[in-house]
């Protein structure tokens, strides 16, 4: 229920991006973004205190910091250019990356058949992005790059929590998206209008929500069992890419789709079952 509940808020949440990205800036919408978020959960810091959010690892946080808020402006233009259910499939590609980079960074072991999962999945990367004689779509390429971006910053996670809370993990990305960003967003700067307000504000309070439910339902339940429900995602995207957009998605997107998550599906279970034997 709480992954479910996740997936709903973020895909819900990709329609406000793409309704405002007509007229506010990406680098704007990642300022509110993190802002707002850090003002959500300033209760939280406040009551660590300065003790609990001190850090020794700070080049670690400042370099995942680089990658994911680069990550995140990807995934704002994928969002805003692509029909919701092609960004969304494409930015599971993630996962495929993060075999890469594990193998890069953690030096951790790679079965064979996770190997061969990872380049199937591949597979149904190309088939989305459909290679021409005219050459890639380039938004597509940004929502790729995107992808392997969070993948290193994903692993990355992994490394600042052998010694890291969680929560002073997330007041440094919190943090330091907001001084990140404020420059580039007072440049590009638009002032919302009315009700666009409220929905910049609900940018920042639904990515919250929905991380809050991600970290709720992985506490309790088995990672091996829900984390492939992250995919039905993809089911509300395509949704209200239809409802609010008149998005629909071509065969090529479909079955690459489908290709992409169940390689990553496999992979989760292939992850799940080693964990469980070490």
């Amino acid at each position: 229920m709480w992954i479910t509940f996740g997936t709903i808020v973020f895909a819900a949440n990709d329609v406000i991006i793409k309704t405002l990205g007509r007229k506010i800036d990406p680098f704007e919408l990642a300022f509110f973004r993190y802002v707002i978020g850090l003002v959500i959960m300033s209760p939280i810091f406040i009551r660590v205190g300065v003790a609990g959010l001190r850090t020794e690892r700070l080049g670690l946080h400042v370099m995942r910091l680089v990658m994911a808020c680069t990550a995140m402006i990807g995934v704002l233009v994928s969002v805003i250019n692509l029909p919701l259910a092609t960004a969304t499939s494409l930015s599971f590609s993630r996962i495929l990356f993060t075999t890469f980079v594990a193998v890069l960074i953690l030096k951790e072991f790679v079965s064979a058949r996770r190997w061969t999962a990872t380049a199937i999945g591949f597979v149904g990367v190309v088939i989305m992005v459909r290679p021409s004689a005219d050459g890639v779509d380039t938004i597509a390429l940004i929502a790729i790059a995107s992808a392997m971006t969070f993948a290193v910053a994903n692993v990355l996670i992994r490394v600042l929590s052998r010694t890291e809370p969680p929560i002073r993990i997330l007041f440094y990305y919190h943090l330091g998206g907001s001084l990140v960003f404020v420059g580039p967003a007072i440049y590009m700067w638009v002032t919302p209008v009315g009700v666009e307000w409220a929905l910049v504000g609900a940018i920042g309070l639904l990515t919250t929500i929905g991380m809050v439910a991600f970290v709720r339902g992985f506490a309790v339940g088995e990672a091996s069992v829900i984390g492939p429900m992250e995919y039905t995602r993809l089911i509300y995207a395509a949704v209200l890419g239809f409802l609010f957009f008149a998005e629909i998605p071509d065969p090529y997107t479909i079955m690459g789709a489908l290709i992409i998550v169940g390689a990553t599906t496999f992979i989760a279970r292939v992850e799940a079952r080693a964990a469980v034997q070490t």
